[in-house]
């Protein structure tokens, strides 16, 4: 009996502490992020990401050659330090942009790939890095 109860204690002891590493790791993407994109083409990169609810929310801001744009995120998943998301893309109401970003500290790399609504084949993509702010 003593020993379940130290073997219990053991395996909660575990869970609680994987399950705040988890959290914290989730915790670390929310925030203002800062830096610039390439592929086709090249100019800044500002994603932000908040808690909306029980899941995230964010959004983006971008500097492209044929405008700048704001964009609202769709679909976010964080999963330990990773984040996916997809956006309306605002110069070609027809596509979207699907990012996907690893998070380490106060910095963050991934990708984006340009495809019509609702996936589809890749039009264009690129990378992008990120420094919180």
């Amino acid at each position: 009996m003593r020993r379940t109860r130290f073997a219990l204690a053991g395996v909660f002891a575990i869970v609680f502490v994987t399950t705040g590493v988890a959290i914290g790791a989730q915790d670390n993407v929310v925030g203002q992020w800062v830096g610039t994109w390439d592929g086709a083409g090249a100019g800044n990169f500002d994603l932000t990401v908040q808690k909306k609810d029980a899941g995230f929310a964010g959004k983006v801001a971008v500097t492209t050659d044929g405008g700048n744009y704001d964009a609202e995120l769709k679909g976010v998943t964080v999963s330990g330090q990773e984040l996916k998301a997809t956006y309306d893309f605002p110069l070609d109401p027809s596509a979207e942009v699907a990012i996907a970003a690893k998070f380490e500290g106060e910095k963050s790399a991934g990708t984006w790939i340009l495809r019509p609504k609702g996936g589809g084949a890749e039009v264009a993509s690129g990378t992008f890095t990120l420094k919180k702010k």
